[in-house]
């Protein structure tokens, strides 16, 4: 019996890391650029010892992100700009670490440094960008980040920055304790860009990629499971507690 209540409460709690991360997709539903993702089991551990060195599983579960893309919302704003295919953008971390998003409502901060509207201070290929004053800015394709004088509308724009765009279409993201997604063997670094361009699309937000109706059955699958899950635990208990007023007795 200790046997079976160990194995329905080790699935009770695994269906609470499931439905966590429903209700996460659902709360963020609207939130501009975010992903869903799963938990999956990437690594192995190598067992050293008498005999041939060997590699055993180890079930360390990762949050991958799935970049499907969302709804594209055409905004017409010079600092808003959506990322195509599996381009991500790089932001610096509140820890210092280099985190990559699919958000791309940008501004000014007072600091004078570009971030997006979530406080997070986006990257360039050199550091941060900081915008020159009373400019206005707008985004291009491979990233390159313009400011035009609103008093002179016919001088050439000057570029003042290269976002950190980078491909991510043979690389698994994860997502961080913060929100940001990195690369699941180098946690906190930049990777490789992969054979893709890195491009984006100014003057737009891509949504967020959750379908709340999906998320909504899946909800209640694991909202049922979970019940039945409890009830089993329940039965055991009553089982259990049976079969000691029996030992007591005969004894």
């Amino acid at each position: 019996m200790d046997k079976a209540a160990f194995v329905a409460l080790a699935s009770v709690m695994e269906q609470a890391k499931v439905r966590a991360s429903l209700t996460n997709s659902m709360a963020n539903a609207t939130t501009i650029g975010f992903k869903e993702s799963f938990e999956a089991a990437t690594s192995a551990i190598k067992v050293e010892g008498v005999g041939t060195p060997r590699f055993v599983p180890s079930l360390v579960m990762q949050d991958v992100i799935k970049l499907d893309p969302g709804s594209v919302i055409e905004t017409g704003r010079g600092l808003d700009i959506a990322m195509n295919d599996y381009t991500v953008l790089g932001i610096q971390a509140a820890d210092g670490t280099i985190g990559f998003t699919r958000r791309g409502d940008l501004r000014v901060n007072g600091s004078g440094l570009i971030e997006n509207m979530a406080g997070q201070v986006v990257l360039g290929e050199g550091g941060t960008i900081t915008a020159p004053e009373g400019q206005l800015l707008s985004v291009a394709p491979d990233g390159r980040i313009f400011a035009t004088s609103p008093t002179e509308p016919n001088v050439p724009p000057a570029e003042v920055g290269q976002l950190l765009l980078r491909d991510a279409s043979e690389i698994t993201l994860v997502r961080r304790e913060d929100g940001l997604f990195t690369p699941a063997n180098d946690k906190g670094e930049d990777f490789d860009s992969g054979p893709l361009p890195a491009s984006v699309r100014g003057g737009a937000l891509e949504g967020s990629n959750v379908s709340v109706i999906d998320s909504m059955v899946k909800l209640m699958d694991f909202t049922r499971q979970f019940e039945l899950q409890i009830k089993m635990i329940k039965e055991i208990q009553s089982i259990d507690k049976s079969g000691s007023s029996l030992m007591k007795n005969a004894g």
